[in-house]
């Protein structure tokens, strides 16, 4: 029988993180996710790697740039505003063809905001965590168990198509306490011939650098990456259905707010309305085709975010008006209630039955 052991979500990352090969963690710490920095001072030395506390999130993540070049696992972790400054490091790791892990344990904005969990980084992550043309995969987990496997899933994503991935966590899955079931440590990793070691005159010079001055090869540059991207998006999109088959209304909410979500759905199954639950786990690619399928079936869509409303939008761009969708949030920090979730389901559902008449 595997053994479940009790870890806060930072911890399962970082823990994560070493198993699945990682061996430079570059940092700076900001609340809430400071555990994660501090779990990988103790472990990567023991574990044969190399902690650093850079001395900004803007040398965390070029330090980043550095060691997967060489050919290495390399991860960052921050909070918002330090996602922020690694944006433009970020952007030369997606013109470097760079594979990474970025960690964003979300915290309320804008500008400094506070400390609490929030989700207000969606934006960020799939529309512009830099500057130029490029995408991040996304991964957004609900539990620690799944901040653990995710993780795994990432450093497999970033070498496979060479680019970075990022897991979007908030404060409150980096906070909280859960039973989870480790993964065997990595014990083989994919060859990058690509990787600049050293040719010691058996290969060419491997060359990895953004910067293209004749613009008619960055386009072809870019042309080729958005084609990768083009087959991440027919091949990983990932969502969880939940009570979706025959339901009239259907819950969007990803990460800590489809847990409230959840809870919502079933108490308003106990009282007789059809609804179920749809959590993207890619928000990018973002998973169009289950919100599209659902669309077909539903009379409604509600969206729970804790937010002012970022998710959404891709929403009804995949709905594309066949039905309504609308949006329920809390901002600034503040969690959205089961009780707030299940008075939002039965307006809609309300709505609906006045309709029929």
């Amino acid at each position: 029988m595997t053994e479940k052991v009790l870890m806060k979500g930072n911890e399962a990352l970082a823990e994560a993180a070493i198993r699945a090969g990682c061996r430079f963690f570059f940092g700076y710490p900001i609340t809430p996710q400071t555990e994660l920095a501090a779990y990988m001072a103790k472990r990567m030395g023991k574990a044969g790697g190399v902690y650093l506390q850079a001395e900004s999130e803007i040398a965390a993540i070029n330090m980043v740039y550095g060691a997967s070049a060489a050919g290495k696992r390399a991860m960052t972790s921050s909070s918002s505003p330090g996602i922020s400054l690694k944006g433009e490091g970020i952007s030369y790791m997606a013109g470097a063809d760079l594979p990474g892990v970025i960690i964003n344990v979300q915290r309320g904005g804008p500008g400094l905001g506070g400390i609490q969990p929030s989700q207000s980084d969606y934006f960020q992550a799939t529309r512009a965590t830099g500057h130029g043309d490029f995408h991040l995969i996304v991964l957004a987990p609900s539990t620690v168990q799944e901040m653990t496997d995710y993780v795994f899933r990432a450093f497999d994503l970033a070498d496979e198509y060479r680019m970075p991935v990022m897991i979007l966590a908030d404060g409150m899955l980096g906070q909280m306490m859960e039973p989870v079931v480790l993964p065997e440590p990595k014990t083989e990793l994919p060859e990058k011939p690509w990787a600049v070691t050293g040719h010691r005159g058996e290969r060419p010079h491997n060359v990895v650098n953004s910067l293209y001055l004749k613009p008619e090869e960055l386009e072809d540059t870019n042309i080729e990456r958005f084609e990768r991207y083009e087959r991440i998006k027919a091949a990983e999109q990932r969502a969880e259905e939940y009570l979706v088959d025959d339901a009239d209304i259907v819950v969007v909410a990803f990460g800590a707010s489809s847990r409230i979500a959840r809870s919502a759905v079933n108490k308003a199954r106990e009282k007789g309305i059809k609804v179920g639950l749809i959590r993207p786990i890619t928000l990018w690619p973002f998973p169009v085709n289950a919100i599209g399928a659902a669309a077909d079936r539903a009379k409604a869509i509600l969206t729970v975010e804790m937010n002012m409303g970022q998710m959404v939008e891709d929403v009804r761009l995949a709905v594309c008006g066949r039905v309504p969708v609308e949006f329920f949030g809390r901002a600034g920090g503040i969690i959205p209630t089961p009780v707030e979730t299940l008075a939002a389901i039965e307006r809609i559902a309300a709505s609906l039955e006045g309709g029929a008449r």
